[in-house]
């Protein structure tokens, strides 16, 4: 059946999945490969918890400019695969689709974020319950919407952990933008009035592949810099390496219980 033309490219979903590339065309399944997977937007914390645990590289993802090594953990006793994330929503849905072709099954993910809360210090943790969709990935993967939702099962999964850990979060909404210096005064009010407390630019879109993949998502994210405020504060919450650290050791346990 013909697609309707919309006003607007952007709203013209196909549910069909018989696409002319798929990963599955380039990508051969990882025999025994982890099914719990971490992607993590921090180099330097996976480099240390690499040196610290048993490990083996069993694939890369692999784009221009890109070669991420997929490593598998003897994490706790446990098989846990860790890959650097990519920036960007393209590349969130991208790597979705690849470790699913390989043979991952549930997918945790950490990274910071711009904080729209004033209380939101730097490396406040925030459990996205819902992302706006103000990028163009997810409208490829699921029907238009103003918002996607979480996986139910792991947010709570997550906050089990985080109040098992006594550790302080906020659980709420996150807005999912492909243009951060598009980020206006007047978006910002209204991204905060319909409850968000964070901007990114991957959360919609991991959700939305993962959806369409019929794979389980969740996410972590740590406050990093701040447009709360009359004007933007970095914070420099990219020296923090500690935050970064903590924020992936503290997503892997919670991969164990995925």
């Amino acid at each position: 059946m013909a697609i309707p033309q919309k006003e607007f490219p952007i709203l013209e979903f196909d549910e069909n999945k018989n696409a002319f590339i798929r990963p599955l065309n380039m990508i051969k399944p990882v025999d025994g490969i982890a099914e719990n997977c971490v992607l993590c937007f921090f180099s330097e914390a996976i480099e240390k918890i690499v040196s610290e645990h048993p490990h083996k590289i069993v694939s890369h993802y692999q784009a221009e400019g890109f070669d991420f090594p997929l490593y598998e953990l003897d994490y706790k006793g446990k098989k846990i695969g860790l890959i650097q994330a990519g920036v960007g929503a393209p590349l969130a849905a991208a790597q979705i689709e690849e470790l699913t072709a390989m043979g991952c099954k549930k997918f945790i993910a950490c990274g910071m974020s711009g904080a729209l809360q004033k209380e939101l210090t730097v490396g406040h943790l925030i459990i996205p319950i819902a992302a706006v969709r103000d990028e163009g990935t997810s409208y490829h993967y699921v029907k238009p919407a103003r918002e996607i939702s979480a996986n139910e099962r792991i947010v709570r999964v997550i906050e089990s952990e985080l109040l098992q850990k006594k550790i302080p979060y906020v659980k709420a909404k996150t807005w999912t933008t492909d243009a951060f210096y598009r980020e206006t005064p007047d978006k910002i009010a209204l991204r905060k009035k319909e409850g968000c407390v964070t901007v990114e630019m991957e959360a919609s879109a991991f959700m939305a592949a993962a959806q369409y993949n019929n794979v389980d998502f969740g996410q972590i994210l740590c406050s990093g810099d701040s447009l709360a405020g009359d004007e933007w504060d970095m914070r420099d919450y990219n020296r923090r390496t500690d935050i970064r650290e903590f924020a992936l050791r503290l997503t892997l346990d919670i991969c164990l219980k995925m």
